[in-house]
């Protein structure tokens, strides 16, 4: 390798003249762009100061890389001690990974965690950013996607499973595609738990007209949770009327229960989960509106 190649960094090589723990940001960011060499023992003016104690500082950088880093990035990393200008330095060769974007693991799914290559500096990566690489790395539909949030809980979900005597361990997380090939909660994952970021919102008017106000709610966690309680909230508004035939009588409520249930599951099923509003009931003196995004 000629001292030319070595002359200054660049989007696809790096330089550190010492084993630092950020060279995990480092190799994130060419993980995620186009792949790129970064050097251990060599100082940021190109000039080679070498290591002496190569064994430790490769052991040490296959921990951090392996410890710090998901998904995992080690199968595109190729590790190794080579001689340069006499002195013993460390080569660290990135591909360009399949399972972008890869993020620091402590950090998360989000702009803090995320870096790309941008000149030879790590950039962090916006949201909307980390949304489209995982759209054009996947390239399916949101729910099958990789979460943004891995730190999960199924509270409402195992309590239905159990009342139903179902078992809700790892295994059916991954049949029920919760869990996705990478190991990672998917998108399905996120709405079904406590940290879904969508929510429910109900709003009761006086008369058919939005003018004012009689109450309103906005239900928020897993989804079916969610559909639970909004059924229950909405029944309350179904109004009972009764007529006679006769000396019988017979009551009836302004909307078929099943009608509500199904509407309701149905607004829940099939809306886009990619926009990021709520879904909308909106309760009236004359009609029920159900707005379902996308």
């Amino acid at each position: 390798m000629t001292k030319e190649t070595l002359a200054y960094e660049n989007i696809d090589r790096e330089f550190k003249e010492l084993y630092v723990s950020d060279i995990k940001k480092t190799v994130v960011a060419f993980a995620n762009t186009e792949g790129g060499i970064l050097y251990i023992g060599i100082n940021d003016a190109g000039e080679v100061v070498g290591l002496p104690n190569v064994d430790d500082v490769m052991q040490q950088t296959a921990n951090t890389l392996k410890d710090s880093i998901a998904p995992d990035v080690m199968p595109f990393v190729k590790i190794r001690a080579v001689t340069k200008e006499g002195k013993q330095i460390i080569k660290v060769a990135v591909q360009n990974g399949t399972s972008r974007p890869y993020y620091i693991r402590e950090k998360g799914l989000k702009p803090s965690g995320v870096y790309i290559r941008q000149g030879s500096s790590n950039q962090q990566l916006s949201d909307e950013g980390i949304r489209r690489m995982l759209i054009e790395v996947n390239g399916k539909s949101y729910e099958s996607m990789r979460s943004m949030q891995q730190e999960l809980t199924f509270t409402a979900l195992r309590k239905h499973f159990q009342q139903r005597e179902l078992k809700l361990d790892e295994a059916q997380l991954r049949t029920l595609k919760l869990i996705g090939d990478d190991g990672l909660y998917t998108n399905l994952a996120l709405l079904l738990s406590e940290q879904c970021e969508h929510s429910l919102k109900v709003a009761v008017f006086q008369g058919s007209t939005r003018a004012v106000f009689r109450d309103r709610r906005e239900f928020t966690g897993s989804l079916l949770q969610q559909l639970y309680d909004a059924y229950a909230f909405i029944d309350n508004y179904n109004k009972t009327k009764a007529t006679f035939h006769g000396l019988e009588r017979v009551d009836t409520l302004d909307y078929p229960p099943e009608a509500v249930r199904e509407v309701l599951l149905n607004c829940l099923v099939h809306r886009d989960y990619s926009f990021s509003g709520s879904t909308l009931v909106n309760i009236y003196d004359d009609r029920i509106e159900f707005i379902s995004l996308g």
